[in-house]
C-alpha cells in the first residue's frame, strides 16, 4: 500500500472513529412580469435556434434562480442555495425543444429552439418560466486530499445521523482519483436522508439505514444490502457518476 492510499485510509478511519462523537439531537422542526418580459420581449426570429452562454444563471418566475452548465459531456443544474449538482439527460422533445432529465427519468428543465426555458421543481412541478440573467462560473469539483475527505464524510454522518435521531456512520474506499466524487456523493446521499426525515410517511425507510458506505465501480449506483446503503460513484464520468438524493431516496423505499 503506497503512503498516499495509506493517508486515506487514516482519514477514513479518523472520520469513522470521530462519528462516534457526534451528538445526535433531534432535529428542529424577481417579479413574474418583469421576468416574462425578459423571456419574451426579444423573441429570436421563426426559423432561428436561440443560443443561451454555455454556462448561465436563470431566475424563475417564482424567485428561484439556478446555474446551467452545459459544457460538460452531461448538462450540470445547481440551484442557489443548494449544495446538490444534477447531471441531466437531454432528450428530444416535439417542436425541436429539449428535455433535460435527472436520473430517474424526472423532467428538471424544458428549453424551447427560440429560447424559452422552463424549470420543474417539487413545489412547481406544472412548471415555472425562467429567464437567463448573465453568464455564471462553471460547475466543477476541486481536487481534494484525504484529511478533508475525512472531514465531509464526517459532515455527511453527522448530518443523517440528526435526521435519523441516531448514529450513521459514513465509510468510503477512496483513492486519489476518487476522493471528491466520493465526498461530493457523501454529501448528497445525506441530503436524501434528511429529506427523508422531514417526512413521516418516509421515517420508516429512513430506519433501515443502519450504516453508508460508499465505492468506487463501473457506473454509479445505489442499493440496500442488510441494512447498509450502498453508494456506487464512477469517477470517468464525472459529477454524472454518482446517484442523485432523488434516486437514493427511492432505492431506500425498495423493500
Amino acid at each position: 500500500m503506497t503512503g498516499q492510499a495509506s493517508a486515506y485510509c487514516r482519514a477514513i478511519l479518523a472520520a469513522a472513529l470521530c462519528a462516534g462523537a457526534v451528538g445526535v439531537a433531534l432535529p428542529a422542526d424577481a417579479a413574474p412580469g418583469s421576468l416574462r418580459e425578459g423571456l419574451f420581449r426579444k423573441r429570436p426570429s421563426e426559423g432561428r435556434q436561440f443560443t443561451a452562454p454555455p454556462v448561465a444563471r436563470y431566475v424563475a418566475e417564482d424567485g428561484r434562480s439556478f446555474i446551467l452548465d452545459r459544457t460538460q459531456p452531461r448538462p450540470l443544474l445547481r440551484f442557489e442555495g443548494s449544495s446538490e449538482i444534477w447531471a441531466l439527460h437531454p432528450q428530444p422533445a416535439p417542436r425541436g425543444d429539449v428535455i433535460y432529465k435527472n436520473d430517474v427519468g424526472e423532467p428538471v428543465l424544458r428549453a424551447t429552439r427560440l429560447g424559452g426555458v422552463t424549470v420543474f421543481t417539487p413545489d412547481r412541478p406544472e412548471g415555472a418560466a425562467a429567464a437567463p440573467t448573465g453568464n455564471g462560473a462553471p460547475i466543477r469539483l476541486p481536487p481534494i486530499g484525504p484529511q478533508t475527505l475525512g472531514e465531509r464524510l464526517l459532515q455527511a454522518s453527522a448530518r443523517a445521523s440528526r435526521a435519523a435521531r441516531r448514529l450513521i456512520p459514513f465509510e468510503a474506499e477512496a483513492t486519489p482519483a476518487s476522493s471528491a466524487l466520493l465526498a461530493d456523493a457523501a454529501m448528497v446521499t445525506s441530503e436524501a436522508m434528511t429529506r427523508m426525515g422531514r417526512q413521516p410517511r418516509m421515517r420508516g425507510f429512513l430506519n433501515r439505514i443502519m450504516k453508508v458506505r460508499l465505492t468506487e465501480g463501473r457506473r454509479p449506483a445505489a442499493a440496500m444490502e442488510n441494512g447498509t446503503l450502498m453508494i456506487t460513484v464512477a469517477p470517468q464520468q464525472g459529477l454524472a457518476g454518482r446517484p442523485s438524493s432523488e434516486r437514493i431516496v427511492r432505492v431506500a423505499q425498495t423493500p
